[in-house]
């Protein structure tokens, strides 16, 4: 295979980041916005060892699946991967890729289910960041464009509020107004980077963040009044400040301008703070469904539970009026302050918020003689390390362990180990909070066998 070369090539499978799947001459090759069934030429883009890189020249038999993209961005931001068909197809590739996670990576004998998805795929999310940047026309904000920091200039994001855009519109233009220079990342320069907005989907409530490369962000009087005329929802304004010359989003120190510096979201029956650096699912109505599933699992009626990797304590809070004790583990600070509050927002007087490692407080809960009969786990992408699985499996030795995960593959490779050390998975259930994309949550259960 060479580069330039123009295939002929049938996808047969979709990637974990979407692209679609061929084979030319024993050669895998990847291709972006296709979809099962497409056959097409196309061009040779990129050659690797074992596999190459192509995009369409032609469509020769367009796939049953694809339907017309409704969004100008798609294709050039790096947020959607699934706009060109149907949602069904997006539900049934979601469900195959967990499928062959747990076969393949866990070697597990068993159920996945169907994906769970309430079928909204529009406006569902309750936060977004949007770079801000530069072009010949003036400031512009959006998304980067995949594998990069380009920035996509994009006036409307069908996965977010209306409200949204219009508070971005409105924040661009008070920039232009006064004055206020959009950061450039490779000069580290400009003092705009980053606007930052929350909603709480029950109450309705709007927090903004603006993140500046300085110290001081002028006219703040002028942004709040504005801000606060545009939308009488927005219940709280803050200024983060960033000088750092890296990727990461948010600085560690944050000024709240107006408000009290959050916002109160409820979740299952549960009223919950949300703050600029507060960890809380996306999609709301989804994560609901999931921390039900979560609770339908455990079943935590008098029993003790560990709940690593907290956050602000939403799933844990959850099971809190079943359980006899709740104990949260977090690493994020002002996490484990949000559990606290939340704890007692709610009067919830069971449960205990550790701010640590998982791996370290789980080692000095069991020091300390501290057990629990139910574990539950929702790491970041990379899963748990063989440490902490050897942790709570030998030391714990829990009598159930709920994971909760938003990579199949890690959540495979992990459940393997646990099923080592004599915890059995049965049923699997994938559940899709973040539709349009090629993200996918899953929870399961794991007994001691």
């Amino acid at each position: 295979m060479n580069k330039n070369q123009i295939i002929t090539l049938e996808i047969t499978a979709i990637s974990s980041d979407g692209y679609g799947i061929g084979r030319f001459d024993n050669t895998v090759v990847f291709v972006p916005f296709t979809a099962l069934g497409d056959v097409c030429e196309v061009l040779i883009v990129k050659v690797k060892k074992n596999y190459c890189f192509g995009k369409v020249s032609r469509f020769i038999k367009k796939s049953d699946d694809r339907i017309c993209a409704d969004c100008d961005s798609f294709s050039k931001c790096g947020g959607c991967a699934f706009r060109h068909i149907n949602y069904t197809a997006e539900k049934q590739i979601k469900t195959q890729r967990v499928e062959d996670c747990i076969k393949r990576i866990g070697e597990l004998d068993a159920t996945v289910h169907p994906v769970t998805s309430n079928d909204i795929t529009e406006c569902y999310r309750n936060k977004s960041q949007y770079p801000v940047g530069q072009d010949d026309f003036g400031i512009i904000s959006g998304f980067y464009a995949l594998h990069s920091h380009r920035i996509v200039s994009s006036e409307k994001c069908n996965l977010t509020p209306i409200e949204f855009d219009e508070i971005r519109q409105f924040i661009l233009q008070f920039a232009k107004q006064n004055h206020i220079k959009p950061y450039d990342e490779q000069k580290h320069k400009g003092l705009l980077r980053h606007i930052y907005i929350r909603q709480a989907k029950v109450t309705g409530e709007i927090m903004v963040c603006v993140v500046i490369n300085g110290d001081n962000l002028p006219q703040t009087q002028k942004l709040i009044d504005g801000l606060c005329n545009l939308n009488s929802n927005i219940k709280t304004i803050a200024v983060n400040k960033n000088t750092q010359k890296t990727n990461v989003i948010l600085g560690d120190k944050t000024d709240v301008i107006f408000g009290d510096g959050y916002i109160v979201d409820e979740l299952c029956g549960l009223k919950f703070r949300i703050g600029v650096h507060s960890f809380y699912q996306v999609n709301h109505d989804m994560a609901q469904m999931l921390y039900e599933k979560a609770f339908e699992l455990a079943l935590p009626q008098g029993k003790t539970v560990l709940d690593l990797y907290c956050g602000a304590g939403t799933i844990g809070l959850t099971m809190a009026s079943s359980a006899k004790k709740i104990i949260g583990v977090e690493i994020v600070a002002p996490a484990v302050e949000d559990a606290k509050f939340n704890a007692k927002l709610n009067n919830i007087t069971n449960a205990q918020f550790i701010c640590g490692t998982a791996a370290d407080a789980a080692r000095q809960l069991y020091a300390d003689g501290i057990s629990a009969e139910i574990v539950i786990v929702d790491p970041p992408r990379k899963g748990l390390d063989a440490d902490l699985i050897d942790t709570i499996s030998n030391k714990f030795a829990p009598e159930k362990i709920v994971y909760i995960s938003c990579d199949p593959a890690t959540f495979a490779r992990d459940l393997k180990v646990f099923q080592e050390f004599g915890y059995k998975t049965t049923d699997v259930y994938p559940f899709d909070l973040f539709p349009r994309t090629p993200h996918v949550e899953s929870v399961c259960l794991m007994s001691k066998v």
